[in-house]
């Protein structure tokens, strides 16, 4: 692929197989052939995953005085669910295939035409499919005792809106920023980890005074998308999709998608990663009516009382994955090698350490400098196997922006090389312009 091209589904057959190959992403339960959306992380997929979950916590509350970390619970009160109209509403319309039993959501097939999967032309009736999954709490499997797995973690964020005001000395507006798993019951899941049953987002909802909300809403689609330009995604490859009237959520009056060019579909290659809702006061207020509880803010600033309004921001840390990893992808074809070209801030290890040969005090010298670097923070890759081209083509493969070598020179005046990932430029710097 040359440096510029756009991702493809050709890309993403190639992607899988280095993602598994590498250590980034396996599928879950593999040794039982599997089961369809879940997927587990590699050794390097954990880390590319927190650094990306760390960066987004930093840029939300770390960089705001005004927006506070929740860590709510997966298991909440089941008239949470039915406050926000989960348990009425939360459903897709599923058909199935009658010859080759192949599910697939009718609002995404055409029932004119023939199944994708078989040929075929026979169909069920369309039938409602709730995507929440249900458990028992306790000894007795009754309707008494039927609590939910969360299929979002807003939810979380509005019920304990008052007790992080509170706690956190916090005025309108401000926002509570949480990060967890949330469950759904995809009929059908597809495209690698892009829609999986078990997911994890990164929410943040920004409560308002009525009258603002379309200011905030301004304000956070174009801090959301420049995020995404710092994680290091190509502009070209993003772009807002604006909701429609027959798109937009019950609860929201404004909404925009931050969209990627996946290329999962040749005629729609665009799909979300990240949703920007303006979503009124619906949510208090249901959780008012239905709890009994006051969500009513009395503002200091002009003595008025009401139910703020909620600016959303929600980006699946799984979807975002997925993007960073086919953004970063690139055949160099000049160099004969496949590179990983994450930024350095995500990139799941940021330096490797090579001893040019496994003597003459060139492992000791390499152990030496990886601890002082490990100190730093760093998470650092030993390396002696092989020779030193395969071993860059290894840590390119894994997204390693520097190697270091150390050689019989560096035994000599203290230097060693350093190699950049993406241009494959060496220089010779001093150990003390490394540690430092």
């Amino acid at each position: 692929m040359a440096k510029n091209e756009k991702p493809n589904s050709k890309t993403l057959v190639k992607l899988i197989s280095l993602t598994k190959r590498r250590g980034f992403i396996f599928q879950s339960s593999e040794i039982y052939n599997g089961i369809n959306g879940a997927w587990d992380y590699g050794p390097l997929g954990v880390e590319l995953k927190k650094n990306i979950k760390d960066f987004w916590w930093r840029s939300m509350v770390y960089e705001n005085d005004n927006i506070v970390g929740l860590d709510a619970s997966i298991l909440m009160h089941p008239k949470v669910w039915e406050a926000s109209g989960h348990v009425d509403g939360f459903t897709d319309p599923m058909v199935d295939c009658k010859t080759c039993k192949s599910r697939f959501r009718a609002d995404q097939i055409d029932l004119e035409k023939p199944c994708p999967v078989c040929g075929n032309k026979d169909f069920t009736e369309p039938r409602q499919f709730n995507l929440m999954f249900k458990t028992f709490i306790g000894p007795s499997e009754d309707t008494a005792n039927v609590v939910y797995l969360r299929p979002e973690t807003a939810q979380g964020m509005f019920v304990n809106f008052q007790n992080v005001r509170e706690t956190g000395r916090q005025k309108v507006p401000f926002g509570i920023a949480q990060i967890g798993k949330a469950f759904r019951n995809e009929i059908n899941t597809k495209n690698f980890t892009f829609r999986s049953r078990e997911f994890e987002q990164m929410e943040m909802q920004f409560f308002v005074k009525p009258g603002t909300q379309k200011e905030w809403f301004d304000y956070w689609k174009e801090k959301r998308l420049e995020w995404m330009k710092q994680l290091g995604l190509k502009e070209e490859n993003l772009k807002f999709h604006q909701h429609g009237d027959d798109e937009l959520a019950h609860y929201a009056d404004l909404a925009f998608d931050i969209t990627y060019k996946f290329n999962f579909k040749d005629d729609d290659p665009w799909e979300e990663i990240e949703g920007i809702h303006s979503r009124t006061d619906f949510d208090l207020q249901r959780h008012q009516e239905h709890s009994g509880k006051s969500m009513i803010y009395n503002d200091p600033f002009d003595n008025s009382k009401y139910v703020p309004f909620v600016v959303e921001t929600s980006g699946g840390v799984d979807r975002t994955i997925l993007a960073v990893l086919m953004d970063a992808y690139w055949e160099d074809e000049v160099n004969d090698r496949v590179v990983m070209r994450f930024a350095p801030h995500i990139a799941p290890i940021q330096v490797a350490i090579f001893p040019l040969v496994k003597k003459d005090g060139m492992p000791e010298k390499s152990h030496e400098l990886e601890a002082e670097l490990r100190k730093q923070g760093y998470n650092v890759f030993y390396d002696e196997s092989g020779a030193v081209g395969r071993r860059y083509r290894r840590m390119d493969e894994a997204g390693t922006p520097f190697c270091i070598t150390v050689d019989g020179q560096t035994l000599e005046d203290d230097t060693v090389t350093i190699r950049e990932r993406d241009s494959m430029n060496q220089d010779r710097v001093k150990v003390s312009e490394v540690i430092t």
